[in-house]
């Protein structure tokens, strides 16, 4: 394996990820976004705001509440089973986790919030630390929210796009679960999201299922444009 650890990692990065830079008119194929995400790697954690890592490039933050299914979208869109770590009891995630991309840009796994079984000291915490990144993070391009397609929005869920729409920050939200609703019900939801979104500027909405990979390619897609956006 390490006869010749440059040139598979070359061809690779040449032939099917995609070419970061502005002279890029066309989209990258869903094989090119594929291959992009799955180079993810963990990076480090932090508990607090002032341990993130410093200069920073471009990244984008997943946040949602802990039985919402984040880690099971993060691992799907990465195409790694173990990127982000699962659990079948909520609120495990309580640290912000770095993962860095090939070209030095980042995705970051926030805590859950609102379904976690501890104090409501460190709820506040969370909360606490949680504003800090949200207002303060030069280096977000996109907040990717994810929610329950199976339940209406939350105070939690509210509490966070307040925050973008304060913070003029794009948010992209993902509706998990869709595969739990029929396809009429499952955009039905999608539809009153996006009535309720349309008066906040910057935000999207999209149906997405871990299980069945449903908005998949969106997904990543939409992840990309704000991590490659210089603008």
């Amino acid at each position: 394996m390490n006869d010749q650890p440059d040139q598979p990692k070359q061809d690779l990065r040449s032939n099917d990820q995609p070419k970061h830079n502005a002279a890029m008119h066309t989209a990258p194929s869903a094989r090119q976004l594929a291959r992009y995400f799955r180079e993810a790697e963990f990076m480090v954690s932090a508990a607090k705001f002032s341990q993130c890592p410093k200069n920073a490039s471009t990244e984008v933050a997943f946040a949602g509440r802990s039985n919402a299914g984040k880690s099971s979208a993060i691992n799907l869109i990465c195409d790694q089973k173990r990127l982000a770590r699962t659990s079948k009891t909520p609120g495990r995630t309580q640290l912000l986790n770095f993962f860095a991309l090939q070209d030095g840009r980042q995705l970051v796994d926030l805590p859950g919030y609102g379904y976690a079984k501890v104090s409501e000291s460190k709820k506040r915490e969370w909360q606490q630390q949680l504003g800090r990144y949200l207002e303060q993070r030069d280096a977000l391009a996109l907040l990717v929210l994810l929610v329950d397609c199976r339940h209406e929005l939350q105070p939690y869920d509210r509490m966070m796009l307040e925050w973008v729409d304060r913070c003029q920050l794009p948010c992209h939200v993902l509706l998990t679960k869709a595969d739990k609703l029929s396809r009429n019900k499952a955009q039905q939801a999608l539809f009153a999201l996006q009535r309720e979104l349309a008066v906040i500027k910057r935000t999207s909405a999209q149906l997405f299922s871990a299980h069945s990979g449903e908005g998949l390619d969106e997904a990543r897609a939409a992840i990309y444009a704000a991590l490659v956006n210089t603008d």
